[in-house]
This record gives structure tokens, C-alpha cells and sequence, in this order.
């Protein structure tokens, strides 16, 4: 892959922005680490740092209940320093989704193939990625791992697409609802529409064999995978820290009564799991489109969503640019968008630090940001559909649709 001056000059660029704040400016980092839109309970690195404490001195990293992630980022924070490893993480994203990109075809006769230094850029200097890499979120790892399985499947390899996928899986659970769609992608990059019970049986071989292996490093790094089982996994699926993050779990759990907490984290997770099924079969077609819409709603309505969930998202859905003359409410979601997240902050301050507010004002403000992020899935959703319908029924083109 040759490497043009444009797009040397976005990566050095983007390195050079984020190691200069790391070595220059670290009060900015430790301001960033501790804000509830950068780090949650399961992303946070001043907990992984606990984490990395008791492990050096031989005891449990789950003792404590502090640290909930997975202990392989132990062993890689153990010999590598945080500001180069997060900044070689976004950097590696932004190649994949820069990749992808270039590669990326389309049926639609609206489709214009676009520059992958362009989208790169996108990512690599929009906010929400800056602010992620600078407040060391560990999401930063299922980013990576998401990414790369795209890369691969596009790229027709089948064994690296799912053990990413098994790596994002072993971090945080969710990726694994990325099967469906990751099949669809490494099927279209061979040919086929939809993936042979072969490809199917093989994929989720390779899947779970590195899952099996990736837990049991978990053995030789701490020696109990109980431990690991039930501070991870078990802690996302029961949501016990009720720590304000910017999702819509923590209030909802707040206010609830106990006796029916079981029943409501049950019907959260299968609310999440419902849209794969639905999304794959109708959206065949469009298998990154799929992802990428299942990676908007992951930041909607997962237990503990951050910023970094949302820069990925934003990563993948400018590669749709062809899609934007069709949408009815871009300038609407965006402008939600913008308006929640600088009122965020402030609202949360206001409740935590300067005590005129309470945790409504806080909640209020996740609920615009939640609703901007929805209205403008459901408009790219439209889009897409209203796209593939101008394609089957050219007759139908610029002519008015309430319903597809």
C-alpha cells in the first residue's frame, strides 16, 4: 500500500497531536481520565491502574472489586506505556477504517468511491476519537478489535476476521453480535451474497477456539478464571456500579425497585441482542452498513457506553456519504448531537461539583444524547432503504415516501 503525502501527513499529524498532550499537557490527562463521558466502570484506566498494582505485587486484580477488564491489558500495560499504546491503537484504526474504505463498493448508482485518507482523517481528528485516546479508555481495545474484523472480512480473511472478533468479545461481550454481519462481509469479499454453511461452521470455529484460548491465558495470568468470569462478564451483565456514564441503564437501575431488576437487565440485553437478526436478514445486501448501524446502537443501549463507542460509529458511517441527499433529519441529529454533548459536561458539574443541580439534570441530558444518536440511525436507516428502493423501482426516484 503506497503511502501519499496527504496521508503520511494525517497520521503524523495525528500521532504528533496526541503524544504531544500526553508528554506536554498531563494534567489534561488526568482531568480526562476521570470524566464520566471518557470513563466507565469497565473502560476506566485509573482502575485498570489498581488493577496493575495488585497484579505486579502477586495478588488477585479483582481483588477489591475495582478493576473489571479483562487481565490480558495487565500484561500489555506491564511493558508498554500508555501514551504509545493508545496512540498506536488510534492510529491502527484509522488505517483499518482507511483501508475499508478504498476497498469499499456499492450497487448504488449514488455511490462515488471515496478517498480512504479522507475518512481516516475523519476519524482520527474528530473529537470524540481525540478525547477517547487522550482519557485512556480501554474501549480503545474493542475499537481495534471491531475494526480489524471488518478489515479482514472485507479483505476475504475468514481465521483474523473472527479471532478479532473473539478479542473484542473476551473484552467486552458485545462484539459478538458483530458475527452475522462480519459472515455477510467475508462472503461479498469471495463473491457469494450470503456465507456457505462451511464458511458459517469454520468462522465460528476460529471464533470460538480463540475465545477458549483467550480465557485460558486468564488461568496463567492470574490463576483463577473464576475471579475473571465473575468481575468481567459478570459485572456487565448484572450492571451492580451504578456510576453516571452517559447510557441509559444507570438511572433507570437507580430508580427501580429490586424485585424487578432481574427482569428489566434481562429485557436491556435482549432489547440490544433483538436489532441483529432483524438488521442482518433485511440489510443482506449491505453488511457494513449492518455494522455499522449495530455499532450506533451498542453506543445507545449498552450497560456502560463512552465517547469511544461513538467515534467508532462516526468512523464507519462517513464511508455512506452517497446516502446524505436521501436523509430528512441530519441537520436535526446533528445539532442534538452537539448541543448534548457540550451541555453534558456542564450539567454534570453543576450536579457533582457546584451542587445547584441534581441527578436529573445530568439524566436529562443523556436522554437528548441518546435521542440525537437514535434519530440519526433511524434517518441513515431510512436513507439506505429508500437508496436500495430507488434502485429496484427506478420510476420511484424523487418522488415523496412515507413508508418503505
Amino acid at each position: 500500500m503506497a503511502w501519499g503525502k496527504n496521508t503520511f501527513a494525517v497520521f503524523a499529524g495525528a500521532a504528533a497531536l496526541r503524544l504531544s498532550v500526553f508528554f506536554f499537557f498531563p494534567t489534561v490527562i488526568d482531568f480526562l481520565t476521570t470524566q464520566v463521558e471518557i470513563s466507565t466502570p469497565t473502560s476506566s484506566f485509573k482502575r485498570l491502574k489498581e488493577g496493575l498494582f495488585l497484579y505486579e505485587r502477586s495478588l488477585s486484580p479483582y481483588d477489591g472489586g475495582v478493576f473489571h477488564q479483562a487481565p490480558l491489558l495487565l500484561v500489555i500495560f506491564g511493558f508498554f506505556p500508555a501514551s504509545l499504546v493508545f496512540t498506536a491503537i488510534d492510529l491502527a484504526n484509522g488505517l483499518a477504517l482507511k483501508i475499508i474504505a478504498d476497498r469499499l463498493k456499492s450497487s448504488s448508482p449514488r455511490f462515488k468511491p471515496i478517498n480512504g485518507t479522507v475518512i481516516a482523517a475523519a476519524f482520527l481528528f474528530n473529537p470524540f476519537t481525540i478525547l477517547s485516546c487522550l482519557g485512556q479508555s480501554t474501549y480503545l481495545f474493542t475499537n481495534l478489535a471491531i475494526a480489524q474484523a471488518a478489515l479482514a472480512a472485507t479483505t476475504a480473511n475468514l481465521p483474523r476476521a473472527m479471532t478479532s472478533l473473539a478479542f473484542g468479545t473476551y473484552l467486552t461481550m458485545y462484539p459478538s453480535l458483530l458475527i452475522p454481519p462480519v459472515l455477510l462481509l467475508q462472503a461479498q469479499a469471495t463473491g457469494s451474497t450470503v456465507p456457505g454453511r462451511q464458511t458459517v461452521l469454520e468462522g465460528l470455529a476460529w471464533f470460538a477456539v480463540t475465545l477458549l484460548a483467550l480465557l485460558g491465558s486468564t488461568v496463567l495470568i492470574t490463576g483463577d478464571i473464576g475471579d475473571f468470569i465473575r468481575s468481567c462478564y459478570g459485572f456487565q451483565l448484572t450492571v451492580p456500579d451504578l456510576t453516571p456514564n452517559i447510557g441509559l441503564w444507570w438511572y433507570f437501575f437507580t430508580e427501580i425497585f429490586d424485585s424487578f431488576r432481574e427482569f428489566f437487565i434481562g429485557v436491556f440485553w435482549l432489547h440490544m441482542a433483538s436489532y441483529v437478526g432483524g438488521l442482518t436478514i433485511r440489510l443482506y445486501k449491505e453488511p457494513l452498513f449492518v455494522l455499522t448501524t449495530l455499532l450506533g446502537l451498542f453506543a445507545v443501549f449498552k450497560p456502560y457506553p463512552s465517547v469511544a463507542d461513538v467515534s467508532l460509529y462516526f468512523g464507519f458511517l462517513p464511508m455512506y456519504h452517497h446516502i446524505i441527499p436521501l436523509t430528512r433529519y441530519t441537520f436535526i441529529a446533528s445539532s442534538v448531537i452537539l448541543y448534548s454533548s457540550l451541555l453534558g459536561p456542564a450539567f454534570h458539574y453543576l450536579w457533582i461539583y457546584a451542587g445547584s443541580g441534581n441527578a436529573n439534570f445530568f439524566f436529562a441530558i443523556t436522554l437528548v444524547w441518546s435521542l440525537g444518536l437514535a434519530i440519526l440511525i433511524g434517518d441513515t436507516l431510512f436513507a439506505v432503504l429508500r437508496d436500495e428502493w430507488e434502485v429496484e423501482r427506478p420510476d420511484m426516484k424523487g418522488k415523496d415516501v412515507h413508508r418503505i
